[in-house]
């Protein structure tokens, strides 16, 4: 499937970004990896190759937590996490698309290119401990969309993944996978949408956002408008909003109870049972987007909500 293919993986020396790098291996793709200074990426490469060539495809996946209510979180804990999710898919990508447009000049048209980025639930959510960590992965969907339609001539596809998994950040919170039967939250399960969305059958997948866990994948749709207001329907003289056509506009439409986040997409909890700090299916709805996690006034740097 990807014989003869390069692909570049960040943060494969464990859980999610070595699963994938295993299997873009077994597809046939040869693999540069990436990941922090130590044995684990070694012990990931002597697994498949150590030998590289072209750039076909790159799977970002490296990332750290500093996980803090708003009110407690520091600038450093801020800026270290948007730093290294964020920024760190913005120079992997400048530099994988700069190679492919002028591959593509070269060639006379379009050439072979691959980008899955790692987002999270924990945007779509709004995970409460977790405002560095959301934003960032809010930002790498707009990334990978704003990627995919301006290199899309050139002949990238760029497309972003929202996993679940059992990994080493989520391993306090979730404990230990069930015995005697098979994992759903294994990360194993993500890697055959990452290496197929790699693959030359996605051609015609670009700019998309799945979840992706065990069993299940899910394509979320794009940021819809939920209802329009005019203010020439709301007593404006000149059709201009005033104070008092948007209270006229606003108030009906919302009435007194204010909801606990009205631009959230709680869509993905009924997909499984499984899920990494939030209620599953059957739980109030009162309570979604509530980590339920001790200690939430001052959320420990090391502690998970999402993936």
């Amino acid at each position: 499937m990807l014989s003869g293919r390069a692909a570049i993986v960040t943060g494969a020396g464990n859980g999610l970004g070595r699963a994938e790098a295993l299997a873009l291996a077994r597809a046939g793709a040869r693999l540069v990896l990436n990941d922090l200074p130590g044995d684990a990426v070694e012990a990931v490469a002597a697994e498949i190759l150590d030998a590289y060539g072209r750039l076909d495809i790159l799977v970002n996946n490296a990332g750290v937590l500093r996980d803090r209510m708003i009110f407690s979180m520091s600038e450093r804990e801020w800026d270290t996490v948007i730093r290294v999710h964020l920024r760190g898919h913005f120079v992997t990508t400048r530099l994988a698309t700069a190679h492919w447009r002028e591959a593509s000049k070269q060639a006379g048209g379009p050439v072979y290119g691959r980008i899955v980025n790692t987002s999270s639930e924990a945007f779509l959510l709004g995970s409460a401990g977790q405002p560095n960590y959301a934003a960032a992965k809010a930002g790498i969907a707009a990334l990978t969309v704003t990627t995919a339609r301006s290199c899309a001539r050139y002949g990238v596809r760029a497309n972003a993944i929202c996993p679940r998994a059992r990994t080493a950040m989520t391993a306090e919170l979730m404990g230990p996978p069930p015995g005697g039967a098979v994992d759903p939250l294994a990360p194993e399960h993500v890697a055959p949408l990452v290496v197929y969305l790699a693959g030359p059958a996605a051609e015609a997948i670009n700019g998309e956002v799945f979840v992706v866990h065990g069993g299940v994948a899910a394509v979320l749709d794009p940021p819809r408008v939920r209802a329009a207001f005019r203010a020439a329907e709301h007593g404006s003289a000149d059709g201009m909003w005033t104070l008092e056509s948007v209270h006229a506009a606003l108030g009906p439409a919302f009435g007194d109870a204010a909801r606990a986040a009205g631009f959230a997409c709680e869509d993905t909890l009924a997909l499984a049972t499984e899920t990494i700090g939030f209620p599953g299916p059957g739980a109030p709805r009162e309570a979604a987007g509530t980590p339920l996690s001790p200690a939430m006034d001052e959320a420990p740097q090391g502690r998970v909500r999402f993936n």
